[in-house]
């Protein structure tokens, strides 16, 4: 890997961790809200949930997957081929469970009507800790590359 592709990964190591991070803190300040009856304020905290989600997701997904293809010298292919071998190099659990993923932050962008909204929230606490567990194992497969 050339040292321009690497100084790349170092950079979107940083972003996913930096993400990571404000994911988990908007997590814990969810967690114990009833997403059928919100305050504004509490709308405003799923607000900032759903919207890093959907970055973490991205993040994830566009940029890290993407850059693991890369090293691993993997033609592009399309996002369900990143997720897929994603899933192979268990970095993921589960490739349904990033499909789900990928659906929901699509939804997050172009969703308004309140049920609906509850519904996306209750999925967004649901697969968050989904997002949250592969930074780790990212780090463990790189190192494990990297090494050799």
């Amino acid at each position: 890997m050339t040292e321009e592709k690497l100084r790349l990964l170092e950079k979107q190591l940083r972003q996913m961790h930096k993400a990571a991070a404000g994911l988990s803190w908007s997590l814990q300040r969810c967690q114990p809200l009833d997403s059928q009856q919100l305050s504004a304020e509490d709308e405003e905290k799923f607000e900032t949930l759903t919207a890093r989600f959907a970055r973490m997701s991205d993040i994830l997904i566009q940029k890290i997957f993407r850059r693991v293809d890369d090293l691993d010298l993997e033609s592009p292919g399309t996002v369900r081929d990143r997720i897929n071998r994603a899933e192979k190099k268990e970095l993921i659990d589960s490739a349904r469970d990033f499909v789900v993923i990928r659906e929901l932050r699509n939804a997050i962008a172009h969703e308004y009507e309140d049920e609906a909204l509850s519904n996306i929230h209750a999925e967004v606490l649901r697969l968050t800790p989904v997002l949250l567990a592969v930074p780790e194992k990212i780090n463990q497969y790189l190192q494990e590359k990297l090494k050799r």
